[in-house]
């Protein structure tokens, strides 16, 4: 299982593959992961996309756990799910957060 910085890594180098693609998302998303190699991302798929580990403004804040994080992006737990449990919160923009099963196809 790769780590969040792994994953972060993969996310932004797609992105900048394909700049144009992503930003057609038009929004920025702020994840807090906490827990080991956690920390704050921005996921930006708006007017300058890329991934920056780094606090700002977003579109919609996803705040969970680094081992729910992974599952999440890497498929094996759906996001509806992780958010009935309460291990997944949302702040801004919850119809971004529905859009969070696609995002783990950016490091695929």
């Amino acid at each position: 299982m790769p780590t969040v910085r792994q994953w972060m890594d993969q996310a932004k180098q797609k992105i900048e593959e394909n700049k144009t693609k992503a930003a057609e998302a038009g929004a920025v998303y702020k994840f807090v992961l906490h827990g080991d190699d956690g920390g704050t991302f921005l996921l930006n798929l708006a007017d300058d996309p890329g991934v920056s580990e780094c606090d700002g403004d977003a579109h919609c804040t996803i705040k969970m756990g680094v081992g729910d994080f992974l599952e999440l992006v890497e498929g094996r737990v759906d996001s509806r799910m992780l958010f009935f449990m309460g291990k997944l919160k949302v702040e801004g923009d919850m119809g971004l957060a529905l859009k969070l099963k696609k995002l783990g196809e950016l490091a695929r």
